[in-house]
């Protein structure tokens, strides 16, 4: 592959914009031909490159390929204007604010041949990937239910969104995308514990396609970091650490506890626990070389728009649960 094959951009140059640019600057076959951003000038967070106070002079400057890291409300407006302009698009999760705002934006790209992505960066986590290939191995056999926890403190620089569009959109995408089953309802609670406009906490009990059950317990108020997947099925069950990329497999196994007291409080007999040993690279970069190689036609392995649009489709869904108090059916107005 040659160097500085393709002309990219940063739309936004907050926390995750600045990581962006910093992965770009550096991606080969790439250029990171300017960023924009009205509020920042300090070309040091750009890595050289011109910042632009507006988008429309960022695409003037020419562009393959533009990264959205704006606040989540001007995904959609800014979307729609790379479509319209011909530059394929990397969109930070969530893809958009609303359903109607991903689904305009699935057309606006689709209709037009662009390959456009979301980033929704667990996909790219070791410890999911190589999940993911286990599960689709067989590894665990029939699957039974997926348990996510994503807690931490409140990240000051989200300000238009609450905890469900924001952490459990990671949650969403990564369950559907790693058991390979799609969401069919959810029932879900929220609250407000620190003053906030939106929730910054949501409890959220799903059904998934083939009788899986998945838990999200997702929060903004805990000084403990903590991003756990659990998947459980017919032979055991795999945990899976993002923060430290840890995949470990408990086996369910024919020795039996003679300890009774012990023996009454287990469901299964204990087998062997597996800690596997995993390449470890930075997702960003994984996630932006995919979508460098999309852009290029030489891979298709992103998260794309319309996979985005379902993610936002089943977030709508978890907060209309909760102010319902109802069981929400997950249904969407286009296709799959």
């Amino acid at each position: 592959m040659s160097t500085a094959s393709l002309r990219a951009g940063v739309i936004g140059l907050g926390a995750m914009g600045r990581n962006h640019a910093r992965v770009l600057s550096t991606l080969e076959g790439v250029e990171l031909v300017g960023c924009s951003d009205p509020l920042v000038t300090d070309q040091r967070v750009s890595h050289g490159s011109p910042i632009h106070t507006t988008v429309e002079d960022l695409v003037a400057a020419g562009l393959d390929y533009a990264v959205v890291a704006c606040p989540t409300a001007l995904h959609e407006e800014v979307g729609l204007y790379l479509a319209e302009n011909g530059v394929a698009a990397l969109i930070e999760k969530p893809l958009a604010h609303s359903d109607e705002g991903a689904h305009r934006l699935v057309e606006a790209f689709e209709s037009r041949g662009l390959v456009a992505g979301v980033g929704h960066i667990e996909r790219y986590n070791p410890s999911l990937q190589n999940l993911r290939e286990r599960l689709s191995a067989g590894d665990l056999g029939e699957i039974y239910q997926v348990v996510t926890r994503r807690q931490g403190p409140f990240p000051a620089r989200i300000a238009d969104v609450g905890v469900v569009k924001d952490l459990a959109t990671h949650d969403i995408d990564l369950t559907a995308w790693v058991t390979g089953r799609a969401y069919l309802s959810v029932s879900a609670r929220t609250s407000r514990r620190s003053g906030r406009e939106h929730e910054d906490m949501v409890a959220v009990v799903a059904e998934l396609e083939q009788d899986a059950i998945a838990n999200h317990l997702v929060n903004w108020l805990s000084p403990l970091k903590e991003r756990s997947t659990v998947v459980t099925g017919e032979k055991g069950c795999f945990v899976a650490d993002t923060l430290t990329a840890d995949l470990t497999f408990y086996a369910n196994g024919a020795i039996t506890s003679e300890w009774e007291t012990m023996r009454n409080f287990r469901g299964v007999s204990e087998g062997d626990m597996t800690r596997f040993a995993i390449s470890r690279r930075e997702p960003l970069l994984v996630e932006h070389e995919r979508f460098r190689d999309a852009v290029l036609g030489v891979g298709d392995d992103i998260v794309t728009v319309r996979q985005g649009m379902r993610t936002v489709e089943v977030s709508s869904a978890v907060l209309r649960s909760a102010q319902e108090g109802t069981t929400v059916s997950v249904s969407s107005a286009l296709p799959a």
